[in-house]
């Protein structure tokens, strides 16, 4: 019994211990932004909730453009404008969950819809999934 015991402990361990590193392995960081206005931070991607979810880092400047977007450009090169960084208000973005219909995430850009222009993007040294 006293065996049972630890051998279901120890196995308890090991199986947390698997499930940690599997959230660890579902983050990956672009490398920083360079453009024409962006030329600070990075993008995060993570896994919530099934979700996959882009982050901007703290030291991410937004650029001062009249419209800037969230872009994303996949391994094939489709790419897809998404939402307004800016919001109502003064309120910024800084994270977006992607549609499911994006299957994979090379580059990040910042568009802006009014100039129509990239203002900076950031790659992942492999696309994300």
């Amino acid at each position: 019994m006293y065996r049972n015991s630890i051998r279901t402990g120890v196995l308890s361990i090991a199986a947390l211990a698997m499930t940690a590193t599997l959230a660890l392995a579902q983050n990956h960081t672009s490398k920083p932004f360079s453009g024409a206005k962006v030329n600070a931070g990075t993008v995060t991607h993570s896994v919530k909730d099934g979700k996959n979810v882009l982050t901007l880092s703290e030291d991410f400047v937004v650029p001062d453009t009249p419209d800037p977007h969230w872009q994303i450009v996949d391994s094939k090169g489709t790419v897809y404008l998404l939402d307004r960084l800016k919001l109502k208000g003064d309120k910024i973005q800084t994270s977006i969950t992607l549609p499911a219909y994006v299957k994979d995430v090379a580059k990040v850009q910042i568009w802006c819809a009014f100039a129509e222009a990239n203002l900076g993007e950031a790659s992942f040294a492999t696309p994300v999934k």
